[in-house]
């Protein structure tokens, strides 16, 4: 079998078997199994990317470069620990009344197939099926958010169907603009939404076109990506949905998002041979970083102040990228690794937080060291790292970034180094009364699981200390990928 046929089949099969078993107890079993089975898949995909460099299969319908098995392979993972959380937290949800054996059943079948859909995006090599798998990604966690089927869960749900359905629109606009100049140079077929025909003949597509379309992919795509305004959906879907669908949205989805569009700039920086896209990915970047740290003062819900971290976090991102030299796409890439090991393992401790304390309000949560030292500890040890402070690999990609910026844009370190500095002030303002404050009398005795986070701060700790050879050289060879030009 090929390997992409297993990747992609293990995951949506699943989710078809799913539908009928995954009320039984044996159902987080074969969740975590098939995760498993796609993690090992992606690695071996990864290796051989590295042993023998990019390839394409079946055809040119799926291609694999440094850039997408990297993410690839994150993404594999942090399903994989995100399966083994979510069996002691979805087991009391169910003990405790919040779903029933049918929304159980639901959860885990639309879990699978929202990883089917993330796999499709990042290993397709037509921009239009990027497209499709990424709305059934998107549709997939629509109804994961609403899984509760409370009036503020469907209400959320439907914001982030709305809103992302229209920034998913612009993005078809953008992509059939694509389309438009692209059949002029490559035909009225597959071959001009192929992506890797699209790069190789780049600098024949219309200049201004080119420029039209990108705008309407930064909006659409960036909708997605929680960009500042279009980031009105992503609390309220934190806030209202399970915890181990927060940890993918933040940890996964928005990477993926991120990823199509730094694809599309690809495509635009080579047909117009300027630097428009990256400008206007530095300046969503840096409104969003701005923005998301002046909002993380005025939460109240621990989940959704940690959504408006990741929507600062993914503006760093798109920041990174826009400045499109490799030490900035490096460092990019490296905190693309950072946040969603450090993200997805603070989401995990909050929904235990949550159910330890039975609310999600902060000004409910107190003292969690004192009254389970893992879960407080593994909170303030995650926002220590989330914020940027040494050795985690956060600040290593944030000095990267900043040193990157420093060579190329000077005047924009201040406004943000300002913005991290008053997000470490939200952050570390709501956090610390709930790590140390005085024990509510509710609090109740929970089951838990705190390996993956224990796991992904550990890794997140060894990409600050000491970053793997193979893993620098593997960040170095996409860098300079998505830079245009060869090492």
């Amino acid at each position: 079998m090929n390997l992409f046929d297993l990747l992609l089949g293990a995951p949506l099969i699943t989710s078809v078997i799913m539908a009928f078993m995954g009320h039984t107890r044996s159902a987080t079993s074969v969740n975590i199994a098939a995760s498993a089975i796609a993690l090992i898949t992606a690695l071996s995909l990864a290796y051989r990317v590295l042993q023998l460099g990019s390839f394409t299969a079946h055809g040119q319908l799926f291609f694999l470069d440094a850039y997408n098995v990297f993410l690839l392979s994150l993404t594999a993972f942090v399903a994989t620990t995100t399966a083994i959380f979510s069996g002691p937290y979805m087991l009391h949800e169910q003990q405790i009344g919040r779903v029933t054996a049918n929304r159980l059943r639901l959860y885990h079948s639309m879990f699978q197939l929202f990883v089917f859909g993330m796999y499709l995006v990042l290993t397709t090599n037509n921009l239009g099926v990027m497209w499709i798998a990424l709305e059934l990604a998107t549709l997939a966690t629509v109804l994961l958010v609403s899984l509760y089927r409370t009036p503020a869960a469907i209400a959320a749900a439907w914001k982030y169907f709305i809103i992302c359905g229209v920034g998913i629109a612009l993005a078809l606009f953008g992509t059939i603009l694509i389309f438009a100049t692209s059949s002029d140079v490559l035909g009225h077929g597959n071959d001009a939404l192929t992506w890797t025909l699209l790069y190789d003949n780049a600098g024949q597509l219309a200049p201004r076109v080119m420029t039209i379309a990108f705008v309407f992919l930064i909006v659409g795509y960036g909708t997605k990506v929680g960009l500042v305004p279009m980031h009105t959906w992503l609390p309220d879907a934190h806030g209202e949905g399970p915890t181990p669908i927060s940890a993918v949205l933040s940890g996964l989805l928005l990477n993926i998002a991120l990823y199509a569009l730094v694809r599309c700039k690809t495509l635009v920086d080579g047909a117009t041979q300027g630097d428009l896209a990256g400008n206007l990915m530095m300046g969503f970047g840096m409104l969003s970083v701005l923005v998301a740290a002046l909002s993380l003062h005025r939460q109240r819900d621990v989940k959704r102040m940690f959504s408006f971290s990741s929507i600062e976090h993914m503006g760093l991102m798109t920041f990174a990228f826009g400045i499109g030299t490799p030490l900035a796409n490096f460092a990019g890439l490296l905190h693309m690794t950072a946040h969603s090991l450090v993200k997805s393992g603070i989401f995990f401790t909050v929904g235990h937080a949550a159910q330890a304390m039975g609310t999600q309000q902060m000004i409910n949560i107190r003292g969690l060291v004192s009254h389970h030292p893992g879960i407080g500890w593994g909170l303030l040890i995650g926002t220590v790292a989330i914020a940027g402070f040494p050795p985690f690999g956060v600040f290593t990609s944030e000095f990267l970034l900043f040193t990157a910026a420093l060579h190329t844009h000077p005047w924009v370190v201040v406004p943000l180094l300002l913005g991290l500095v008053v997000a470490f002030a939200g952050l570390f303002r709501h956090v610390q009364p709930m790590a140390f404050g005085v024990v509510p009398d509710n609090a109740a005795s929970i089951k838990i699981n705190m390996l993956p986070v224990y796991v992904h701060l550990g890794l997140a700790l060894i990409l600050g200390l000491a970053l793997p050879p193979f893993l620098a050289d593997w960040y170095q060879t996409a860098a300079y990928l998505l830079h245009g030009t060869a090492r």
